[in-house]
């Protein structure tokens, strides 16, 4: 078994439709979206499992990938994205002229000011670390891929450097962006983050 689990973290491209947000909404990638993750995997042949989101924008990429690198795929229920309640399939714009002031205190501390039906950040935390965890033990020692959503990503992310839950949203984690994270066997051992939104080396 190797000595280090290695994950690389890759958000969806561009949906139909665009920015908004769409959460639990289930749109398929756009051309360009399409384009973009292309563009951020290009020639890469490493993975020895791809895990992803159920949700197509997720899905499909990943099902696609997984076909032409004859790689395993996962599909995790628990890695779909946060549940933005009556935001959802809303735009910033549309949500600002609402309520001016919702957006600013949501992305200050969600957990105060949650999004009204929406799924509540801790909940949401609770989720990915469940999900996380399983992905870690299950693929010990492997190099995978998770094709996933901006949230779940800064999730991981806050969770590998001991963020506070209301900071997520200081991570910035746009469509087609790549993270990689290298994880020691030894449990006592510290995780790195060894890059966030750069290129395949």
């Amino acid at each position: 078994m190797n000595e280090f689990t290695i994950v690389d973290l890759l958000r969806h491209g561009e949906p139909e439709g665009g920015q908004k947000f769409r959460g639990a909404i289930d749109d398929p990638l756009s051309p360009r979206g399409w384009e973009q993750m292309q563009a951020a995997v290009g020639d890469y042949r490493e993975w020895e499992t791809i895990i992803s989101s159920p949700l197509m924008r997720c899905a499909a990429f990943a099902r696609a990938l997984a076909g032409q690198l004859n790689c395993p795929l996962e599909i995790v229920e628990e890695f779909t994205e946060i549940r933005f309640g009556v935001w959802e399939g809303c735009s910033v714009a549309e949500v600002h002229e609402t309520d001016p002031q919702a957006l600013a205190r949501f992305w200050r501390d969600p957990i105060a000011y949650p999004i009204p039906d929406g799924e509540p950040v801790t909940d949401f935390d609770r989720r990915i670390n469940h999900a996380w965890r399983a992905l870690l033990e299950r693929y010990r020692g492997r190099h995978v891929l998770l094709v996933a959503h901006g949230g779940v990503i800064r999730m991981v992310l806050r969770q590998l450097l001991e963020m506070p839950v209301r900071r997520i949203w200081r991570i910035e984690a746009p469509f087609a962006s790549l993270s990689r994270m290298r994880i020691h066997r030894d449990p006592e051992a510290e995780p790195h983050l060894v890059f966030h939104n750069g290129r395949l080396a």
